[in-house]
């Protein structure tokens, strides 16, 4: 199961990357948030929340990390990747830099969690 937990990590880093890139792009280019940049966004969303799922499941079977302080970056980047779904405004553009601000945030929580974590 932690050999899953990794292999999610990598994938959560890539799929927050990508896609705060591709949102960056579009606001950039002041373009529609459309079809694949909507899935790329809720891509990423999933797999934090999935990542995060299995680390509750490795607490629940007592494998601990060895920093407790990658607990509070798992965490984190769980708020922060819900966290536009409560405060960014109707407006398309600005829910869209709000979904693209929140990824690359979680991405960043991602990678200082998967650098506490190993």
């Amino acid at each position: 199961m932690v050999s899953v937990h990794h292999a999610v990590a990598f994938a959560v880093i890539a799929a927050c990357f990508g896609a705060a890139a591709t949102g960056g792009w579009a606001y950039y280019r002041r373009s529609e948030p459309r079809g694949y940049l909507t899935h790329l966004l809720a891509l990423a969303q999933t797999l934090v929340i999935a990542q995060a799922a299995i680390g509750l499941l490795l607490l629940s079977s007592h494998h601990r990390a060895p920093d407790r302080l990658h607990y509070l970056y798992g965490g984190v980047a769980l708020l922060t990747v819900l966290s536009p779904w409560m405060y960014a405004p109707a407006d398309r553009r600005g829910r869209l830099a709000w979904f693209t601000g929140a990824t690359v945030i979680a991405g960043a929580l991602a990678v200082r969690a998967y650098m506490t974590g190993t």
